[in-house]
Order: C-alpha cells, then sequence, then structure tokens
C-alpha cells in the first residue's frame, strides 16, 4: 500500500499551475486501528462516504492531522485503548483535534468472522460518526489521566510488580526445600532464617539458594522504599481506623479525582463489584459480579473490606452481614464471598462521599 500522504486529489497539479484555491472546511472523522509500527486509519469527510483505509506511521499521521487542521478542517478521532498508552491522542489534542479513547470491544457488528485492521478502522470511524450525531452509547468513551497522575499510579503498580517478582523467586526457593523434605520456612533468604537454615541444608542446596538471596534483598529494600514514598503521601488524621496509608494512597491513585463520579451508581459500575444481569420477557437472572472496571480498585476495596471486619465490626454494611462474615461464623465460601463483595461495593460509595466532602466518616459510622 503506498504510504505517500496525499492532502486532496489534484492538489500536486493545481500548485505546479499556481492556481490559487479556497479549501471548504470539513468534519473530517479518523477511525485508527493502532499497532505498534504503524496506524491503520479510515477517514469520513462529514457525512460521506468513509474512503478506503490508509496506513501511517505514528510521526506521519501527526503531520498530516496538523496539515488538516492549518487547512481549517475540524479533526475528530477515535481508537481503542491498549498498551501503547495515550500519547498519541495527547498529541492530537494539542494540535487542536479531538481524540477519544474507547474501552476495546468486538468491532465484527455482523459476525461475519472476518477481522482486518482496515474493517476495524471503518467500523471505529462509523462509530465515531453515530456517536457525534448524539448516540453517546456508540462508543464506551474513558478518561484519560493526566502525565502527572500516570506517573503518581505508576509508583504503587511497580511496588505490586516487584512484590509479585519477590513472590515467585520466594516460591523457587521454599518449592526446593520442600521438594527435600527440608524446612521451608516464608522469609527463608532473610538473615535470622539463612542463618539457621544454611546449617541444616546440605552445600550444593545452600550454593542453588544463594543464587536467590542476593535479588531478594534488592527486591526488600526496593520495595520497602516505595511503601514508604507511598506512606508518607497520605493524609494519617483523616484515616478511618483500619484503612491503612498505603491502601488509602493506592485506593485514590487509582481513581485519579473522585470528582469525576456524579452519583453512586457511576461508582459502583467503575469498580466493578456490580451483580450481572441476564433477564428477558418475565424472568430476570442476577449472576456474578460483572469485574467491568478497574481491576487493581476492585481488590484494593476487597482487601480493605476484609479488614473492616475485624477493625471496624459497627461500620453498617459489616454489621449487617457479621453474622456471616466473623471469624467463625458457620457459612459456606460463597456466602462469605457474596458478602464481603457486597461490602466492598458500599465501601466504594462512602470513600467517594468521604473524598467529596459530602459526609464525614463519623456520619458513615466509621471510627477514626
Amino acid at each position: 500500500m503506498n504510504k505517500t500522504i496525499v492532502d486532496d486529489e489534484g492538489a500536486a497539479a493545481r500548485t505546479a499551475a499556481g492556481t490559487q484555491t479556497n479549501v471548504r472546511p470539513e468534519t473530517i472523522k479518523l477511525g485508527i486501528d493502532i499497532h505498534q509500527e504503524w496506524l491503520v486509519v479510515v477517514a469520513q469527510h462529514d457525512h460521506a462516504t468513509p474512503r478506503p483505509p490508509r496506513r501511517f506511521s505514528r510521526e506521519e499521521l501527526v503531520v498530516w492531522v496538523e496539515r488538516l487542521r492549518i487547512q481549517g478542517h475540524e479533526v475528530r478521532a477515535v481508537y481503542e485503548a491498549c498498551g501503547f498508552g495515550f500519547g498519541l491522542c495527547r498529541k492530537l489534542r494539542a494540535l487542536g483535534a479531538e481524540c477519544l479513547v474507547i474501552s476495546p470491544q468486538s468491532l465484527d457488528e455482523s459476525h461475519s468472522r472476518v477481522k482486518t485492521d482496515g474493517r476495524d478502522a471503518r467500523t471505529l470511524c462509523l462509530r465515531l460518526d453515530r456517536y457525534l450525531q448524539g448516540n453517546r452509547h456508540a462508543l464506551a468513551v474513558i478518561r484519560i489521566p493526566s502525565e502527572a497522575q500516570e506517573r503518581a499510579r505508576h509508583l504503587h503498580r511497580q511496588r505490586e510488580q516487584l512484590v509479585r517478582a519477590r513472590t515467585k523467586m520466594q516460591a523457587q526457593g521454599r518449592g526446593l526445600l520442600v521438594n527435600h523434605d527440608l524446612p521451608a520456612p516464608p522469609r527463608w533468604w532473610r538473615k535470622q532464617a539463612w542463618s539457621q537454615l544454611e546449617k541444616l541444608v546440605p552445600p550444593w542446596m545452600v550454593a542453588h539458594l544463594e543464587v536467590f538471596r542476593p535479588a531478594l534483598d534488592v527486591l526488600d529494600q526496593q520495595i520497602g522504599a516505595l511503601t514508604q514514598g507511598l506512606q508518607r503521601a497520605a493524609v494519617a488524621e483523616s484515616l478511618p481506623r483500619g484503612v491503612g496509608a498505603l491502601t488509602s494512597v493506592v485506593l485514590s491513585r487509582e481513581v485519579c479525582d473522585w470528582n469525576r463520579f456524579h452519583n453512586r451508581r457511576q461508582v459502583a459500575s467503575y469498580t466493578g463489584l456490580c451483580p450481572g444481569e441476564y433477564s428477558s420477557g418475565g424472568k430476570r437472572l442476577q449472576g456474578h459480579v460483572t469485574k467491568h472496571g478497574n481491576p487493581r480498585l476492585r481488590a484494593g476495596l476487597v482487601e480493605l473490606a476484609w479488614r473492616l471486619v475485624r477493625f471496624q465490626p459497627t461500620y453498617p454494611p459489616v454489621r449487617k452481614r457479621l453474622a456471616v462474615l466473623a471469624k467463625g461464623a458457620k457459612s459456606t465460601g460463597a456466602q462469605r464471598k457474596k458478602a464481603i463483595v457486597a461490602v466492598a461495593r458500599q465501601l466504594a460509595i462512602d470513600l467517594w462521599r468521604m473524598n467529596t466532602g459530602q459526609c464525614s466518616a463519623a456520619q458513615l459510622g466509621l471510627q477514626s
């Protein structure tokens, strides 16, 4: 496919002839299928039929959009959220174009089982056209965090990745010990446990475990430094009992801005802790939670809800389900899961009310 960017058919010939032409400003809608090496773009001028797909590099697309903006055209673009971040969106917005990022979804509307980059870009372009005409259900637009919010969010996500790496390496060492019927303390690489362990294991195994210890020590230091930095960022005076400094920072940075929600239904929906529903006619069936939203926020809320069972037994959502959630309660695992999900969902709504100044912790039944 020809990668040469052409703004208008015959433009080169008119320029060579010295002809002055007035370009009529148009609204140009771009559906972008984004990849690492290139972008496939389908353009629709006003309400005309979408043009054939074209392939650009990121730099070529930015230059083309800038040229369209100089000519007076209004440019609207859309692409799916992916692992390449929001850099393209920020560049297009800096040029004065409107760019939307949507949640990933199936773009094969006719269920033809044919998927190509050009078809995906064309479907995005047509959905953008419907969205701009007033059909707000045509696109599931997501909120784009600022660069400062992304940097702040990266800190606790990096800590989470380091903890996961440490857990994996720790398990490899413990697996070696367990496989040979030897003592396997959970923190076997730390100084106190290692001084006792190296006396019990054979020399060849000491050599194997010594490979892990330097990396685990470094991970301990890095995780500790990140944890202290995150805890210092919390406002400890306003935290209810059981809500740790680290947890409060992680939840607030995952949300980015509590004022983005306008009602409690939006908060609950973003957590993905709402029950799914399969209803038709007179039949109504509610299933498991949708898990639609931020998975890190959902995990943090469930973890915090379990802590509140211990530290805040008088908190109304906990007190209502204490017979199921209390230690030693005679209830099945499924009942406990359903109960803790309900507590976590209400907790997210109460945190939104606290962080937006609608209620205080005491008014919500949380002890300081």
